[in-house]
């Protein structure tokens, strides 16, 4: 990128927040810090009012404004492929909003961007398997709780859980929203269990907000919360022997099941896993039939001998 390009680039990113480090700029365009320094200095010679916080960073004062930013072919295909991907792993308000969003973004591109877009989005698709829709469950939250993270607003809705097949109603603090699963799910500290508590969002049906607002940040609470659902669990350490005709079919699989390394050996690839669960990784190694020998635990060896013990007797 050449000096211009970036200085314009720098410009557009200290519009994007009230407050942008040094070190931000330096990151994301992979110079000095000594180049960051001459760089705002070039933008203030040119008229451009920028103020700094000793110690935070620097900011445009108010009152100035860029012309509407111009979006690049590759910035808008992007766009177009983010918002694919948004159809199948976002709720119907999350939706809506980015596709006003992306219409705005194809009104200000020139006509050969905008054939570029129109031809590019008649040639993707993400596929995904169609979840059934429920009357009791709009999904259609994710914005006013994206909305109440911010603004700490106390949260009231009406909250299925499958295992008891029963609602139950709650006021909760949102602190913040995690993806995982297939799902987003509402991190939030729940008044009636006095705890935090995770609610996957499409089963959260009546949400509304209470008008009460609550002081304490949860930002902290947040990441811990998800820091111990990723760690909270024991892990065990497994280690499988694969031949190596059967490694090309695993694929991407093995990250979903704790992977850790793979060493060959001879005609066989010797792979380590670290797993919460051995019960639920027995029925996995399962699929493999006696493409996969287990190297270790023991406790593995007797949960996929005694799950083959219970469909001989099922099918016989």
């Amino acid at each position: 990128m050449n000096r211009i390009d970036r200085l314009t680039a720098i410009l557009v990113q200290l519009q994007s927040k009230r407050l942008i480090t040094g070190q931000e700029i330096a990151d994301r365009f992979d110079i000095s810090i000594r180049t960051v320094y001459r760089d705002i200095r070039a933008l203030e010679e040119a008229g451009v009012p920028i103020g700094a916080e000793a110690g935070k960073g620097y900011f445009i004062m108010d009152g100035y404004h860029l012309p509407p930013v111009m979006f690049t072919r590759e910035e808008a295909s992007a766009m177009l492929l983010s918002g694919k991907f948004l159809e199948k792993q976002s709720d119907k308000s999350l939706k809506t909003n980015f596709d006003n969003a992306l219409l705005k973004v194809k009104a200000v591109l020139k006509f050969q961007e905008k054939d570029h877009i129109e031809s590019l989005e008649e040639h993707v698709a993400v596929l995904s398997v169609q979840r059934p829709t429920h009357t009791d469950f709009p999904n259609n939250f994710l914005s006013e709780i994206q909305n109440a993270i911010v603004t700490k607003e106390v949260l009231k809705f009406d909250y299925y859980a499958s295992y008891k097949d029963e609602f139950t109603t709650r006021q909760a603090e949102p602190s913040g929203l995690c993806h995982y699963g297939g799902h987003w799910h509402l991190i939030a500290y729940c008044r009636m269990r006095k705890d935090f508590r995770d609610f996957r969002v499409d089963r959260i049906s009546k949400l509304r907000g209470q008008g009460e607002h609550f002081s304490k940040d949860r930002k902290a609470d947040f990441h811990n919360f998800v820091k111990k659902m990723i760690l909270g669990s024991p892990l065990e350490e497994v280690k499988l022997r694969f031949d190596k005709a059967v490694m090309r079919y695993i694929g991407e699989q093995k990250y979903y099941y704790g992977f850790v390394e793979e060493k060959p050996d001879k005609d066989s690839t010797i792979c380590t896993f670290m797993t919460p669960d051995l019960g639920y990784f027995a029925r996995w190694v399962l699929m493999f039939g006696s493409s996969v020998n287990v190297v270790s635990p023991n406790e593995l060896k007797e949960a996929v001998y005694s799950l083959v013990e219970e469909l001989h007797s099922h099918y016989r």
